[in-house]
């Protein structure tokens, strides 16, 4: 039986789909074989032993690892351990499920009978049907009683519905939905799971006040509180950490959701971006490689794209880049990627095409006002590079890079004093694992005259993970610095360290086809 329902779940075993209503339940990896595996013993108990055998195998678990990955399957499916719906427990034995599992049945053509009926007649199809209604029945005797869902459940469903769109307006819409949920039954988890993650998204995605990321944190800690290995609510809080640039605690949140749940893909993908950001590039690309269900990650198809370009591989980077442009046209870093990329290849006229298509396409972003005053710079058009910076500024005038942008380029030249006043304020900040502190100083002092110290500025950028030699050649940003002392063995110092990953990349049984029959080296000048 490919498609199956059990209870209110429909359950598609060729695709690996659990579905509630409308609603795309997160089960996949461990979680989905080891469902499969109660599915095809049907109400019979499964014991720990053909558990392992049919799950894990060759790998060697033990009763502990099993009844993990089984807390974690009832996570995904809403489930109670302690009056559960769907797998109960038969201790010092194994699990079951709950209730029948009944087959949905796929309408035929008119002209044409069900297989079955084709093959032995009548006679099977009344059987069947007998089958059916005898399952139901027992079922109703066997399981008089279930568990009352959430009277909250019809908005969490909403808001999950909303939520996973990611576009302003529907994250805003579950955002208020998660909230109403959260009226109507307050110790719901996955409603308060739920608005911690579009919290963190409107911080992060839309532009939103970093506010809304500091109270998604509170939400993930009150689910916290009650459960700390609650692995969604781990991975919420360190997507709000990531929005609100705390790289340290975004990536420790992030492994500990991973170890309690290894499945995660989308945790797994935020990971990865963290990873590319510390300058593990090939680590990075493995790992978003490896995601079983690439399709369920929002932006897996840009970060790849965003490696292998990093990574010097040019053609097949552009490619991806292009493809993502035209088929995720609601996506932010899409939008910015594309016509970014054509800038570093040296085709400013269709980055500059391929730059106005992604500003009419209502997905704001500084960096996206960052590219436009960049190439208004080349073009020489100072006016309309500072109006850019300006807009990018506003857009978040809490992030201190746009600040400093649109001051130095802004039509009121910077005074020494409010450059000066600029290096203060960041003297005393601790690092936050992000290389933009070290290129905003390098800015400044660069607008100071001090080559020296924009430069080891540049450096401490390289040593905090920062790997794009060609966006350093390409910029106008820095132009000024290419006649520096220390330029060139800074572009050779990253230039070197990506050469080894690259290398690793092409050795490695993982890499992408696009790479066959690519050499490790490369060519001087390319990226």
């Amino acid at each position: 039986m490919e498609t199956v329902r059990l209870l209110d779940l429909d359950i598609d075993r060729a695709l690996q789909q659990v579905r509630r209503g409308d609603a795309v339940l997160p089960v996949s990896g461990l979680s989905w074989r080891l469902l499969d595996c109660l599915l095809a013993h049907g109400t019979n108990v499964v014991s720990f032993d053909t558990l392992a055998a049919q799950v894990w195998a060759p790998a060697v678990v033990g009763e502990d690892a099993i009844s993990q990955r089984v807390k974690l399957l009832r996570q995904a499916l809403g489930d109670d351990s302690r009056s559960p719906r769907y797998v109960r427990s038969v201790r010092g034995r194994g699990y079951q499920l709950c209730a029948p599992v009944q087959p949905v049945a796929h309408a035929a053509p008119a002209d044409q009978a069900p297989p079955l009926a084709r093959r032995w007649g009548w006679r099977a199809s009344a059987a069947a049907a007998s089958a059916v209604v005898v399952a139901a029945a027992v079922a109703v005797v066997a399981w008089p009683t279930t568990v009352p869902r959430s009277p909250a459940d019809p908005l969490l469903q909403r808001a999950d519905h909303y939520a996973d769109i990611g576009q302003a307006s529907n994250n805003a819409r579950a955002i208020a939905l998660y909230r109403q949920a959260l009226q109507v039954d307050p110790d719901l988890p996955a409603a308060r799971r739920g608005l911690a993650r579009a919290l963190a998204a409107d911080t992060c995605l839309f532009n939103g006040p970093a506010e809304r990321a500091q109270q998604a944190v509170v939400e993930a800690d009150r689910v916290l509180r009650a459960a700390p290995d609650d692995a969604a609510a781990l991975a919420a809080r360190g997507y709000a950490h990531d929005c609100l640039g705390a790289m340290p605690r975004a990536i420790a949140d992030y492994q500990r959701a991973l170890q309690r749940d290894p499945d995660d893909e989308r945790t797994r993908a935020s990971l990865a971006y963290l990873q590319q950001e510390q300058g593990h590039l090939a680590q990075a690309l493995q790992a978003n490689l490896s995601l079983r269900a690439p399709e369920r990650v929002r932006f897996r198809e840009v970060q790849v794209a965003r490696e292998l370009e990093l990574l010097g591989f040019t053609d097949a980077a552009a490619r991806r880049h292009e493809r993502n442009f035209q088929l995720f046209p609601d996506n932010v870093f899409a939008n910015i990627a594309w016509p970014r990329s054509l800038l570093l290849m040296g085709d400013a006229d269709r980055a500059r095409v391929a730059l106005q298509q992604a500003l009419a396409r209502g997905t704001p972003h500084p960096q996206l006002f960052r590219l436009q005053g960049e190439m208004l710079l080349m073009q020489g058009d100072a006016a309309g590079a500072a109006q850019a910076f300006e807009r990018g500024r506003a857009l978040r005038p809490q992030q201190s890079m746009g600040q400093t942008l649109a001051g130095l380029y802004g039509t009121v030249p910077a005074t020494p004093a409010w450059i000066a006043a600029q290096l203060q304020a960041q003297a005393g900040e601790a690092g936050d694992g992000w290389s933009d502190m070290a290129l905003e100083r390098a800015l400044l002092h660069q607008a100071q005259g001090n080559a020296e110290a924009a430069v080891a500025d540049l450096q401490r950028a390289v040593d905090t993970g920062f790997r794009d030699a060609a966006w350093l050649r390409a910029t106008p940003l820095f132009a000024p610095l290419r006649t520096a002392p220390g330029w060139p063995p800074l572009l050779a110092r990253i230039e070197a360290d990506v050469a080894a990953q690259r290398a690793q990349v092409l050795a490695a049984g993982w890499r992408p086809g696009d790479l066959d029959g690519l050499s490790p080296a490369r060519a001087a000048g390319t990226r």
